[in-house]
């Protein structure tokens, strides 16, 4: 149990810690909900969310009289439990007189959390949680909560966002106009594709060792050390695997076949929580198969990682498998991942399937040179319209750009760079 003083110590000191930080700003408003939950990997910039938030209440008349900001990964906070929860309250009624609205970062380190987030909703309190784990999405968080907070999930910058932090405005028409303009935007955009997004990382020179280092966080951190890994060989193994099969449906037995291929004793139940551990931690993110069951849906997903950067760490010769999982990332960004992003594999394989706007999507890195690549991908985007609504189809391409018209279907042939930019 942390002391009423430590608490008061950390809670006045994390004022300055808020106020230090030059914060990025992002397509991401906090101003329509006064309570809100915000979700995703770690450091996709959920903490410089709400010290912006806290930034801008300070620079409107508000002071830090009515604002409680703690970071529960603090290792002074250590050991805290629901029991613990309350004494933020007093300690901040020690403080000031005036109702708090509190800022409560990483929260899922404490068990039970959501109990104290439900009270403080029922007594009309403002709160903006992050945490990074999956699970705070889960059913039972759901229910005790009670509608009483938005969820949101946040993921690394889109290409949009990268550009901004790196002075290029996306919304610029004249984008592409000169040669000039169209060679800074494709650099730019070459960064994007094998590095990533995450906001620390967007602007750095030298990308990798930023990657690395935070891929190890992720693994040994929130992953291995988390759920007390013992078999770390095999953990790692998975992984790289995952980054080489990008592409491709990965059944829990076939995955469990390729890393005992290798000659690794383990389990398909292994198998099984090592995925979900990775999902709960958004490294990777599922794409389900909507021509399939609903079980087999959950067991024989596409799997994607939360950032290209993370592909180039782990695989090499992976261009193709960059580009279909940048765009698996884009339209889980602006649709959700959760029963809204799809691919089709039954007879015919269709990368993407958005139901909502009735889109087919197939990604190819080039359609020159390549006949039988390109009909593969026209054949299946003609013959989805048949079996699902189909309002318009598109191959993605790293950067070629034109349409196709055949049997009566349109296709869009758009280049990676625009699909990214179009809202």
């Amino acid at each position: 149990m942390i002391s009423k003083q430590n608490l008061m110590e950390v809670m006045l000191e994390n004022r300055h810690e808020v106020m230090r930080h030059s914060v990025i700003e992002r397509n991401i408003s906090l101003d329509n909900f006064e309570r809100q939950v915000l979700v995703g990997v770690r450091r996709a910039g959920k903490s410089y969310l709400l010290y912006g938030h806290i930034q801008k209440l300070i620079a409107s008349a508000h002071s830090w009289d009515e604002i409680i900001y703690l970071n529960f990964e603090d290792e002074r906070l250590a050991g805290m439990n629901l029991a613990d929860l309350n004494t933020i309250l007093e300690v901040h009624a020690r403080l000031s007189d005036k109702r708090p609205m509190l800022f409560l970062d990483e929260i899922q380190n404490v068990e039970g959390w959501e109990k104290f987030a439900r009270r403080l909703a029922d007594n009309k309190y403002k709160v903006f949680i992050t945490g990074s784990n999956a699970k705070m999405l889960s059913v039972d968080v759901a229910i005790t909560l009670g509608g009483r907070y938005l969820t949101r999930e946040i993921f690394p910058f889109s290409f949009g966002e990268y550009l901004e932090i790196n002075g290029i405005d996306s919304n610029d028409k004249l984008l592409m106009a000169t040669t000039t303009n169209r060679a800074t935007l494709m650099r730019h955009f070459e960064e994007y594709f094998q590095f990533g997004g995450f906001p620390e990382c967007a602007t750095l020179p030298v990308k990798r060792d930023y990657l690395m280092s935070l891929y190890q966080k992720i693994f040994l951190g929130d992953i291995a050390a988390r759920h007390r890994v013992e078999n770390i060989f095999a953990l790692r193994l998975l992984f790289r695997k995952l980054a080489e099969s990008v592409k491709q449906p990965l059944s829990f037995t076939r995955a469990t076949n390729i890393v005992a291929s290798t000659g690794t004793k383990i389990g398909k139940s292994t198998i099984i929580n090592y995925l979900s551990y990775a999902t709960d931690a958004y490294l990777i993110l599922t794409v389900p198969n909507i021509a399939n069951s609903i079980t087999e849906r959950v067991s024989n997903p596409k799997y994607y990682f939360i950032d290209n950067g993370i592909i180039s760490l782990l695989a090499l010769d992976i261009r193709t498998s960059l580009l279909e999982n940048l765009v698996a990332l884009t339209l889980i960004r602006r649709y959700g991942s959760t029963d809204a992003v799809y691919h089709y594999n039954h007879g015919i394989e269709v990368d993407f399937y958005i139901p909502e706007t009735a889109t087919a999507i197939q990604v190819c890195y080039s359609l020159e040179g390549a006949s039988k690549t390109s009909e593969r991908e026209t054949n299946g985007l003609i013959k989805i319209g048949k079996i699902l609504s189909c309002n318009r189809c598109i191959i993605v391409t790293y950067e070629e750009e034109g349409k196709i018209e055949q049997d009566g279907v349109e296709i869009e042939i758009i280049p990676a760079w625009k699909f990214l930019l179009d809202n």
